[in-house]
Order: C-alpha cells, then structure tokens, then sequence
C-alpha cells in the first residue's frame, strides 16, 4: 500500500535515512563496477577480446537494468518505494554472488542481465525517498551526498574486488560482495519509513500531491496534450510489435536451422523490445508530462552523453593502468580505489554545493554547473593519462616511475570528481520536472534514456574502439580509444548549456 505517514520527521532520523540510503547505493555501484577490476583475469578465464567483455559489462547490465527500472518506480509512485529497493537489492546481490558459480561467458552474460534486473528497482525509488525527506532548498546536496555511493561503491567494488582476486580467485569476489547485500537488506526493511509524498514540497504543492492522483497531476503540471499521450501509446506498441516480430524469427530460426546461437540472439532482441514497449505504455502518463518539455531532453541527454564518457572510463581505466602504466591487480585496486574515492565524493558534493547556492540567481545554475565541469573534465583526463611527459617538461628522461604515478594520481583526482559533478544538480533539477506523485517515474524515464546510452553504449564503445585501433598502437589502443571517448564531454556541455535555457519554463515547483 501506500505510504501516507504525515508525522513530522526529526532531522536526525532524515539524515539516517540519508545514510542508509547511501550505504544501499553503495552496494549498487560495488556490485555493477566491479566487474572493471575484474577485467584481465575474466578476459584470461573466457578468453574474451576486448569487445566481448564491453557487451558484458554494458548490454548485459544495461538492457534489463533501463528498461525494467519504468514498471518498478510505476510502482514505486503508488505503493511501498522501501519494500521494493529491499526486494531490488535482494535480486541484485544474489545475483552478484551467481557470478561467481559462472562456467561460460553465456552463464556469466546471463547472470549479469540478472544484476541489472535487481538494480533496475534501487536507484528511482531513492530519488523520490530522498525528495521527500528533504526539503527543495536541501535537495540538490542531498542528492548529492546520496550520490556519494557512486565514488564510495566504485572504490569499494575495485579495492575489495581486485584484492580478493589477487589472493583467491575472481569467483570469490563475487561471492563475497553478493553475500554482503544480502546481509543488508532486512537493515533497509526494518528501519526505513515512507514519507507522505511531497510533505517537504511547499505547502500549496504538498496540499495539492496529496489531493489529486498522478494521472490528473500530470494534467496539471505541464502542457500535456493528447498528441504527446498517443506518441506514448504509439510507441509503445510499436515496441510490442517489434518484440513480438523479433521472437518469432527467433522461434522460427531454431525450429528451421536447430541452431541456438542465431535464434539466442533474436530472442533476446524481441524480449528487451517487449520491455521496453511495457515500459513506455506504463510510463505513457508521466511521458505525457515530460516529453513536451525541452528542458527534459537536454538534461537526459546530456546526461547520457557525459555517461557514455564516464561509466567508460571508470569500467576500463583499471585495464588501462596495468596496460599502459605497468601495475599489478593488486596495486590497480588500491591506485584506482583511491582516485575513485577521494575524486568522486568531492565533485559530488560540490556540484550539489553550488548547484543549491546558485539556483537562488536562477534554476538554470542546476546544469550550468556540471556543463563547466565537463569543459574542464576532458583535457585533464588527457593530462593525467599522459603524465610522463609533463614530468619530462621538467624533468630530464620524464622522472621516475614513482614520480609519474603521483602526478597521474593528483591529476586524475580532479576530473573524476568534475565528471561526477552533475549527479546532484541534475538529479535534483528531473524532480521539479514533474509533481512529487510522479517523482519515481519520471526519474526512471531519465535514467532509461541516461543508462541504455551511457552504460550499454559507453562500455562497450571503449572496447570496440581499442579492438579496432590495436592493428596500430596495439596494447597502447585502450589509452587512443580513451582519448577519443573525450568529445562526448564536449557535447554533453553544450547539451546542458541548452537546458540551463530553458529549465526555469519547466520548472514544477
């Protein structure tokens, strides 16, 4: 049922929550990225060019984890948010630790599209949890600091994972981090309520979430026309259709041919259009609200093109420094832990920071903020990479190894914090895109647009393009498909630059 508690929340229990949610989040993060530092004994073990492994640690995940995330938060914004990130986390951490028991490259494929399942439900119900918690002066740091999973999960996933690896097997780091979150989840049942939703909203806005339903809300929070809801049914059931058409060339393949592999891949083509056709059908009202609006497409997408950039780089750096800088698994795992940790939660928080304090001039500050970061993102991600020849700058022969790795470090640091500096403000910025009663889906319809381009796209795109460039620069090809993975930064600024034009028409207070 849903939650409808209207007593007052003590700042104390708020913050708690707050932390919950992080050390859920965190899980999240450990569980999805840790397959990165698990790149060179996978690769060994399946003997997967770099390619293959792109498609497992980003279609696998991505496809099921995007589209599934819709029908969740649906239900999400009408029933329990905190019975459903437990039942989410549950699915996510068991399969994490499956991945483990895996004996081909198709179990593991298999078992990661399982992850992707669990996760599906984590991250658009916590939005909403949060956005309800804290009021909007407080939301974008809030959001922010819920955010820090990223950065603290990604660490966590590379140290812990790579250093169980190092001394066990890779099989044992997903074993342990799978059993972790199952041992977590009861903490989230037990101790976290619902909130009324939109009871932190001004009093006029909370009024009116707890009057009407999502469906007359939407009506009311933005020019939703009948065309827009009919481009939704459209859509949607041209996406059935596909699904349907795809399926059974699948069926038909097989019982023609007897060949698995053939049919294996139309099938899974027609059931990830079927989803995505059940998705949008279920999300057709909230779509109504947000698709009419520009604000929401410049955000996402420029969201998902810093995505395709940022989930790329932080799945294949940790390949690239045993690659091209010559470290061990283990001594990976604490270089990068490091560089992930201190970097992320510092560009987090201070997106959000400034984020909130210049949303006072003007709602437009909520992307203008990481539009600059991510200017400032790219050359530095080639400064670090390169970081013997700035010592050669100086220094004759380019200075010790040593000395190459604590610069390449320090530098790192600072766009891998700017790169996630748009978590906080645009997050924040999606939420007042729509009324609280529609929170939940309208996140979910963000992140499917931000994760089947940033994750599925971005992980795979950095193998494809180091398998293609070997021929040429052979083990140095990661480093060159990096570099060339550095324009999406580009154009993400220019796409969030557009929406802090036009953000303050769409705002919903």
């Amino acid at each position: 049922m849903r939650a409808t508690a209207a007593e007052p929340v003590r700042p104390g229990y708020r913050y708690y929550v707050l932390a919950v949610l992080v050390l859920i989040y965190a899980l999240n993060f450990l569980d999805r990225q840790i397959i990165g530092i698990l790149a060179a004994p996978l690769k060994a073990h399946f003997q997967l060019s770099d390619s293959e492994f792109g498609l497992l640690g980003g279609i696998a995940f991505a496809s099921v984890y995007s589209t599934l995330a819709i029908p969740l938060a649906w239900l999400a914004d009408r029933f329990s948010r905190v019975w459903i990130m437990t039942g989410a986390l549950a699915v996510w951490s068991g399969f994490t630790a499956l991945c483990g028991v895996a004996t081909s490259f198709t179990q593991l494929f298999l078992f990661r599209m399982g992850v992707g399942v669990g996760e599906a439900g984590g991250v658009a119900p916590a939005y909403s949890l949060i956005s309800d918690y804290f009021p909007p002066s407080q939301r974008a740091r809030a959001l922010a600091v819920f955010a820090f999973g990223i950065p603290i999960g990604t660490a966590a996933g590379t140290l812990v994972g790579g250093l169980l690896a190092a001394a066990y097997d890779w099989r044992v780091a997903f074993v342990v981090v799978g059993l972790l979150g199952l041992l977590l989840a009861p903490l989230l049942r037990l101790t976290v309520r619902d909130p009324k939703r939109g009871g932190t909203d001004a009093a006029a806005a909370a009024e009116a979430a707890a009057r009407v339903a999502p469906e007359a809300a939407a009506a009311a929070a933005a020019p939703a026309t009948p065309a827009s809801k009919r481009v939704g049914a459209i859509a949607s059931m041209v996406m059935l259709l596909v699904g349907a058409g795809a399926l059974s060339v699948g069926a038909v393949l097989y019982l023609v041919t007897g060949e698995p592999d053939p049919a294996r891949t139309w099938a899974f083509a027609g059931l990830l259009a079927t989803v995505i056709g059940i998705s949008l059908w279920i999300a057709r009202i909230t779509a109504s609200a947000v698709i009419p609006k520009k604000s929401f497409w410049l955000l996402a997408l420029g969201a998902a093109s810093s995505s395709i950039c940022g989930y790329g780089v932080a799945g294949w750096l940790p390949l690239f420094f045993m690659r091209s800088f010559g470290l061990s698994l283990g001594q990976t795992a604490w270089y990068y832990a490091g560089i992930a940790l201190v970097g992320g939660t510092l560009g987090i928080w201070l997106g959000g920071f400034f984020a909130d304090k210049l949303s006072k001039r003007g709602k437009g500050a909520y992307p203008l903020t990481p539009a600059v970061a991510f200017l400032i993102s790219a050359p530095l991600f080639i400064a670090a990479m390169n970081s013997p020849w700035l010592i050669g700058l100086v220094l004759p022969g380019g200075g010790t190894n040593a000395q190459q790795l604590i610069l390449a470090f320090l530098i790192f640091l600072v766009p891998t914090g700017l790169n996630l500096a748009w978590l906080g403000p645009i997050t924040a910025a999606v939420q007042h895109l729509v009324p609280a009663a529609m929170r939940s889906t309208a996140s979910a319809l963000f992140l499917l647009i931000n994760n089947l381009l940033g994750l599925a796209v971005g992980f795979y795109y950095f193998g494809w393009m180091s398998d293609l460039l070997a021929p040429r620069f052979g083990d140095e090809s990661l480093r060159w498909a990096i570099y060339t993975g550095m324009g999406f930064y580009l154009l993400a600024s220019a796409l969030l630059f557009g929406a802090s034009r036009t953000l303050k028409r769409d705002w919903v207070a």
